[in-house]
């Protein structure tokens, strides 16, 4: 099954789902920079990948929302006194996987840094600074931390819906 239905996530849904979640993931790890100067295995082997990773992810989220759209109308709906709750905080979730990677780009491109992903530089280093860039990029480490929160909350409730409400939100995108 390609195709979301109503009780049931799609293929392809779920796949971009935990492709992302496992990307993010590996994302969050960059948080580990905050210890020791980012000198440990995390900083070093994990934490050089983060822009590359962060390009990828900017090209999944935009594939993600196409196919969301697309798919909006079959897809399971929350119901329910917490159903306004629930897409409140998948719009946000939403919101941050957009604007993590592309905070992230004005901070590279606003300090001067180029761009540079998977070994492809797609801007070149210019060494100028430009302040509009530079400070809407500043937002990506507030992001970073909301949308640790959020991905935190979310994989509560999905765990509330399993263990303790005992319904199948957990298994339409389980596979």
């Amino acid at each position: 099954m390609v195709n979301d239905t109503a009780h049931r996530y799609g293929g392809i849904t779920r796949l971009l789902h935990w492709a992302m979640a496992l990307l993010i993931a590996l994302q969050f790890l960059k948080l580990g920079d905050r210890i020791n100067d980012g000198e440990h295995w995390i900083g070093q082997t994990l934490v050089p990948w983060h822009i590359s990773v962060g390009g990828l992810l900017l090209v999944l989220i935009v594939l993600r929302l196409f196919w969301a759209r697309g798919q909006r109308q079959q897809r399971p709906q929350p119901v329910g006194p917490t159903a306004l709750l629930v897409k409140a905080g998948h719009g946000l979730l939403y919101a941050c996987m957009l604007l993590m990677p592309v905070s992230g780009i004005l901070l590279m491109l606003g300090k001067g840094y180029g761009l540079k992903v998977f070994g492809v530089q797609l801007v070149a280093k210019t060494g100028v600074e430009t302040g509009w860039m530079a400070s809407l990029g500043s937002l990506h480490s507030p992001l970073a931390w909301l949308f640790v929160a959020l991905v935190l909350g979310h994989i509560a409730a999905a765990l509330f819906h399993h263990f303790v409400q005992k319904d199948d939100t957990l298994k339409r995108m389980g596979g």
